[in-house]
């Protein structure tokens, strides 16, 4: 029996580590380890859930749900000052209350603030706020001289935000890595 279930305990440990390279959320992960974000705040969205729960149950990571996406940013922000590593977690819609706390703390004091955020608002979105938001976010990014990555394909995943958060650690500059629908399938309607 206990040979059992060391062989079931082996098999799932090699499920998880399969699953850490053959999933986007996998795949976050195991990036923000390698780069040493230990962490991350979030708003909860369901297109994240699963990376959300992943990074509960890893103890590398600190993870806790905020009220509001400029909560977590000022957290992250933070945790920079005082020498920690953090990435922020957020839908499209959460990014649109971002403008002042980007343009006013994370831009001008140069901290190093990943952002991944799931993109609603195209590709059968039925919210009309939602495609509002998806529509502006990325000229917001672009007037506050951000750095941003969509990420559509998992065969890109990795190298784009290893790449990025590598060059906003070293130059001290913000990045938003929007998840689109292509990679993560979106949020799903039900009928």
């Amino acid at each position: 029996m206990a040979a059992a279930e060391h062989a079931s305990s082996k098999d799932k440990a090699k499920d998880k580590s399969q699953d850490a390279a053959t999933t986007w959320h996998g795949i976050v992960l195991q990036t923000l380890k390698r780069n040493e974000i230990k962490l991350v705040p979030y708003v909860p969205d369901r297109v994240l859930t699963t990376l959300i729960k992943d990074l509960h149950t890893d103890p590398y990571f600190t993870t806790f749900p905020t009220a509001r996406e400029e909560e977590a940013v000022g957290i992250v922000s933070g945790a920079w000052m005082a020498g920690m590593r953090g990435a922020v977690l957020m839908q499209t819609s959460g990014f649109a209350t971002l403008a002042n706390v980007l343009a006013s703390l994370a831009v001008p004091y140069q901290i190093p603030l990943i952002m991944f955020v799931s993109e609603r608002g195209t590709l059968g979105e039925f919210n009309y706020g939602q495609a509002l938001v998806c529509r502006t976010m990325r000229p917001v990014l672009d007037s506050l001289a951000m750095e941003h990555h969509t990420i559509t394909r998992l065969d890109e995943l990795e190298f784009i935000a290893d790449r990025s958060i590598k060059q906003a650690v070293t130059t001290q500059a913000p990045v938003a890595l929007i998840l689109s629908p292509l990679l993560t399938g979106g949020k799903t309607f039900d009928k």
